[in-house]
């Protein structure tokens, strides 16, 4: 009797994660930092979103300067921009 009871908590736990995914799939369709209107190529294992506050999901906390759009668009190189 104890199995069944552990056979039953781990399928509702299964079916409540499955259940949970499936809404944050829904919540966030376009994938981590790209805006709603930016696509991703789906065989790409390492997308990266075009340059700029417009292409973000999330809008930026304070003003976009210079220097956030020139280490924006050296992203993902590992050099910062010369005036920064």
């Amino acid at each position: 009797m104890g199995l069944l009871k552990y056979a039953a908590a781990g399928a509702a736990g299964f079916i409540g994660y499955k259940l949970f995914q499936n809404a944050r799939e829904q919540a966030h369709p376009a994938p981590a930092a790209f805006a709603p209107n930016q696509k991703a190529v789906d065989d790409d294992p390492s997308p990266v979103r075009d340059a700029g506050p417009d292409a973000m999901r999330d809008t930026p906390r304070q003003p976009w300067t210079v220097e956030d759009q020139q280490a924006d668009e050296s992203f993902p190189a590992s050099d910062p921009p010369s005036n920064y």
